[in-house]
């Protein structure tokens, strides 16, 4: 890519995927359903592959994503499975979402969190490798996966990766595992070189409706109010780059359009929230509280802090993410304040029992606006 190059923002159309075959590793999960979402909409043919959702309620079921994709229950450590299901979609496009994705869970089982982070990855990579109708892999990991030294500004795509706790660490190992089979297999210049852009990229902390994980703060500070009790912090005076969950998501689908046409715009990227919304876990629980306690809602909303001295959590952590903004003219859509509001009001619809499936497309169709 020459240095210096913008392909403005407009390029870039939801009406890429009309038609087009997309297979999405976790599709089942938090992210994976608002992605189904997305390319429903866009006219996609949509094939999911992932375990059962994670969690009860969870979003994928509330939003009847199911009714509208080709949904295969599949385990990403199951090579042999995987490869009958490429064989039979074909997919043109994939994007790899499946993961272990809870920092204090990876602690508790790590060589679970290895085998599904780094040799789920490895058997997706495979399974891209033999199929001769993919054209763009974008591979979906984590800002957590640089060597973090808590320093005050953001890291670039170029900077260590070796994440500290397993989750983290795996995620890095993902990523080297991806750099590899480029190199190895998708480098034109190589041997074995074939017509398939790959990238990878690495988002900050996502927050929207529907996110029902355990050690999440948003769904923390749902279920405590709920609950009618205090909302209990953990770390909150740590770093994170907070953002709505449709911003990463609209950017793995752009790159994975982006260098299906053109192939020079295949690499790793940085997607987060401008320095204004890089927050405290503190002053993102007061917002929540303020936008909660401002929509009328029944329960009350407040928070204390209680350490459970629980295992390593980093406590500051940024991205930059001059190089997508450079490369693709991207900017953040929504805000802080204008995310937390989202989030309430898909929460709202939640507890009246109101229309998810319609509530999504209104949430979608305003983000793209």
């Amino acid at each position: 890519m020459q240095k210096g190059r913008v392909i403005r923002m407009t390029v870039f159309q939801m009406d890429f995927y009309k038609g087009k075959r997309v297979l999405i590793t976790g599709h089942t999960g938090f992210k994976g359903s608002w992605m189904c979402k997305m390319l429903i909409n866009a006219g996609a043919q949509v094939t999911g592959y992932s375990m059962e959702p994670p969690t009860q309620p969870n979003l994928f079921l509330l939003s009847e994503v199911a009714s509208h994709i080709k949904s295969i229950k599949g385990d990403i450590r199951d090579l042999r499975h995987m490869l009958e299901v490429f064989d039979q979609i074909q997919p043109e496009i994939v994007i790899h979402m499946a993961a272990q994705p809870i920092v204090r869970d990876s602690y508790k089982e790590p060589a679970y969190t290895y085998e599904t982070n780094v040799m789920g990855t490895v058997n997706v990579l495979e399974c891209v490798r033999q199929c001769k109708s993919v054209r763009s892999f974008v591979n979906v990991t984590t800002d957590k996966v640089y060597l973090n030294k808590e320093w005050n500004w953001g890291y670039r795509e170029n900077e260590e990766l070796n994440g500290f706790d397993p989750y983290s660490n795996s995620k890095s190992c993902s990523e080297l595992v991806t750099g590899c089979y480029r190199n190895s297999f998708f480098d034109a210049e190589s041997t074995a070189g074939s017509q398939i852009e790959i990238s990878t990229v690495r988002a900050g902390n996502m927050m929207g409706g529907g996110d029902f994980a355990n050690d999440r703060i948003i769904p923390d500070c749902i279920r405590g109010v709920q609950a009618g009790k205090e909302i209990i912090v953990r770390n909150p005076y740590s770093t994170r780059p907070f953002q709505f969950v449709l911003e990463p998501i609209y950017c793995y689908l752009m790159l994975a359009a982006g260098q299906y046409e053109d192939p020079s715009l295949a690499g790793c990227y940085n997607v987060g929230p401008d320095d204004c919304d890089c927050l405290t876990t503190g002053n993102l629980v007061d917002l929540f509280c303020e936008k909660w306690n401002g929509a009328g809602m029944e329960q009350k909303a407040s928070w204390k802090n209680i350490s459970d001295q629980g295992p390593h959590e980093a406590t500051f952590l940024k991205l930059d993410c001059a190089k997508i903004k450079t490369t693709f003219g991207w900017q953040p859509h929504w805000h802080i304040d204008t995310a937390m509001e989202k989030i309430i009001e898909w929460t709202k619809v939640w507890q009246e029992s109101g229309d998810i499936p319609a509530c999504m497309d209104h949430e979608i169709e305003e983000f793209l606006k």
